[in-house]
Formats: structure tokens, sequence, C-alpha cells
């Protein structure tokens, strides 16, 4: 045991699947917990932009990305180490169900020590509950499920049902109702954007009064964590300005890259193209995925920002467009309605937003610096008249592999980066 190790009370926040009310039960017990005075830091299993906005603001401090693949095993154990050093209670919410993909949730908890609470929907069960709450205990040697939660209940009678059922060995920490106004609302990929939702601290107090109705007030168990070292952040970026798209619709930004940027030496410039703002001063520029559909006609307009783009491409200066920002580089892009509007055009072809998703998956590509990990979720179907540059691959053999571009120093694609899984390889994206 090592002398460095921190204690701290944690729970992975898990459910047998998608849908059963994960991000509610984790929003409503960080909320509920900051407003008793104790410091909660909170994480997302797995490459996810939009609940963790949401967690950030039911926790009060940025919500980083814990994935045994795309960020790494070391770099999962220092963030958790470095948690556990200025909280009282550290949340992480699962993805999917507790047992799916590859890693899953469970494989996590596994590896770090985390105890469970799994989160189930009991609006149409009673004793069943029980039993499903025991066949997710039993189900893997090793996971430790300390306890359940009941999303979406009827009635006080109804959660005593629930709880009732439970074994010897799982703790009842609490439930939430079926009640419509607590739902956080949703789009094609996911949540709504905390920053959309002008309502949403009152919600989220909504959540954590409907928590402490029914919640259990001990603290999980502590877990033990230890030190681990990250990959080290080259400082090749000393002294450079890099601008980032940041708006609604350029709002899929991971904490982990924006401080791996500045940990290189970068002075980070912020801009708004749905704003109507052009490039400030810089030495390269990110333009981030998001929702540029639900923004054509503001980015559409903007011609400063495309004529400022086009000189920044042409004069050989790096731009490093993802999913979102790889669209609003094309020539036109067309939205689910089939309205279709002119983009910046630096790079040649047509998008069109899809009713289904068209990729979904962890990806790699290796890049002449070294490989970076990350993934690819988007729902449009593009036509690029441009050679690909690169391929990624897809770890779990899923039919996922996204096209990379590069010309000059432009590298674009559908696959969202995780900088922190290769610093060198993150870095060289923004060198001339």
């Amino acid at each position: 045991m090592s002398s460095d190790s921190r204690d701290c009370p944690a729970l992975l926040v898990s459910a047998p699947a998608s849908g059963q009310g994960k991000t509610s039960v984790t929003a409503a017990l960080a909320r509920w917990h900051s407003r008793q005075g104790r410091r909660v830091r909170v994480f997302k299993t797995g490459p996810d932009f939009l609940d963790p906005m949401v967690l950030e603001r039911a926790c009060g401090a940025p919500v980083q990305q814990l994935d045994l693949w795309m960020c790494g095993e070391a770099d999962v154990r220092a963030r958790l180490y470095e948690a556990a050093g200025e909280a009282d209670l550290i949340l992480v919410e699962g993805v999917m169900g507790l047992f799916d993909g590859d890693p899953s949730s469970a494989d996590l908890a596994t590896a770090l020590g985390l105890p469970v609470l799994a989160v189930i929907d009991g609006s149409a069960m009673a004793q069943t509950f029980g039993a499903l709450a025991t066949g997710l205990a039993a189900y893997r040697p090793g996971l430790q499920v300390h306890g359940v939660a009941a999303n979406r209940i009827g009635s006080a009678h109804h959660a005593t049902l629930l709880r009732d059922s439970l074994r010897d060995g799982l703790a009842w920490l609490g439930a939430l109702p079926r009640d419509p106004p607590l739902a956080l609302p949703e789009r094609h990929l996911g949540l709504v954007a905390a920053a959309e939702l002008g309502d949403l601290d009152a919600r989220l107090d909504a959540l954590a009064d409907a928590w402490a109705t029914h919640a259990a007030t001990a603290l999980p168990p502590p877990v033990r964590f230890e030190p681990a070292d990250r990959l080290p952040v080259p400082r090749t970026l000393e002294g450079r300005r890099i601008a980032i798209a940041r708006d609604a619709a350029f709002c899929f930004l991971y904490p982990a890259n924006l401080e791996l940027l500045q940990a290189a030496g970068v002075a980070l410039c912020f801009f708004s193209p749905v704003a109507g703002e052009s490039l400030p001063d810089c030495d390269a520029v990110w333009l981030p995925g998001g929702y540029p559909e639900l923004h054509l006609q503001a980015l559409s307009a903007n011609r400063r920002l495309h004529s400022a783009l086009q000189t920044h491409h042409a004069a050989g200066r790096p731009i490093l467009a993802e999913c979102g920002g790889l669209l609003a580089l094309l020539d036109g892009l067309t939205d689910r309605e089939g309205n279709r509007a002119p983009m910046a055009g630096l790079l040649k072809g047509e998008a069109e937003m899809q009713k289904r998703f068209a990729a979904l998956g962890m990806q790699a590509v290796r890049f002449p610096a070294g490989q970076l990990r990350g993934h690819s979720f988007h729902y449009a179907r593009a036509t690029i008249d441009a050679p690909s540059t690169l391929a990624a691959t897809n770890p779990n053999r899923g039919p996922t592999a996204e096209a990379v571009y590069r010309d000059g120093g432009l590298t674009a694609s559908f696959v969202h980066f995780y900088f922190a899984s290769n610093p060198d390889a993150a870095v060289a994206l923004f060198l001339p």
C-alpha cells in the first residue's frame, strides 16, 4: 500500500440499459450532496460531451472522461487520484448498460475498485425489481454492486415495494418519481446542451429535492486511489495562440483537451462563429464538434469567418476540424428538413443530416507523430471530393472506420480526438 494513496467515498452509477435514468440520478446525487456542503467531483464513463455539461452544472466542477481504452488506464487513475485529494465524494456516471461495450462500465468499476450504484427504471415492476438487482450483483465475480436506486416510481408505497424486494447486501440508496418536469430534454445526439437550458439549475434543484424524499443519508464506502502518472506533454506550442470555436454550434470540447493545450504552452482564444465573430489573431485553429446543422443560416452568413479560414489555410497554418467542424468546412450542409446552406468551402464536398446514425464507435488514427484515440458519433452523410490520407481503425472490429483528410495544415475528420491518449501526436496537429 502506497503512503501516497488517498481514500474517498465513490460510486459508479450504472444501469441494466440505456434510458434507465443514470444521468438524472447522478445529477440528483451531485446537487443533493453539494447543497449539503460536500465537495463533489463527477466523471463520465466513455466518450460523451452532453451528459458532462449537465453534470458540471450539478456539481460545480468540470466533468472529465474515464475510458480504459480511449483515455488509457494511467490517465484514468491519475484523474481519479487528483479528484480524491480535493473531494468528499466521487461519482462516475456509467455508459449504456453495466456490462455493455468493451471496455464496459463494469470493466472500469472492477479495475478501479469502484462500488456500483445500479439505477433501475421501476415504473412497470414491483418485486421483480429485486430479482433484476440481484442478477446485476451476481453476474460478474469481483464486481461490487453496493446498492440500488429506483427511477420513475409512482408513489411512496411503490418505492417501499421496490426497496423491500432487495436481498440482504444490497443497499437502497434512493428514488426519483415519474414526473415529466424532472426529465432532462433530449435531441438526436443525446441530452440538449446545458447552455441551451435556461431553467437547468431549477431542474437540478428539483431533482435534488425529489431525491431527498427517499435518499439514503450515509455516504458510500471509501475507495483507495493510488497515484499514477499521465503521459508528459511537450512544450512545443509555447507562446502560440490557438483559436477555438466555442458556442452552441461547436460545443463538444473535452476539458482534458483544453488542459493539455494549456500545458503545452498555448494561449487559448475562444470565438463564436454563430455570433458572427471571425478568427481572432492566431497561429492555429480548432473547430470542434457540435450542432452546425442547427445553426445553418448563422454559420452560412458569417462570410468574414469563411474568408479568414481560407486565408489561414492558404498560408499553410494548422486547422483541426472534428465532426461538426468538418461539416462547417464543406461546400454545403443540408439539415434534416432538407434545408441547404453554403459553408466555408475549404474541403470540397457536401453533407446531409440523416434521421438515423451514420456512424458510431471508438476510433484510432495513426498520425506521423503517433496514434491518437477518440470516437465517432454522428448522423451526417458526407460526400467529399478529396482523397483521404489516413483511415481510422475500430478496436472492437465495428463497421465505423472514419477517413481523415489532410491538406497542407488542415486535418479534418469525423473523429473526436482525446488528446491525452498521445500528447505528442495531439500537439503535432497544431504545428506548422
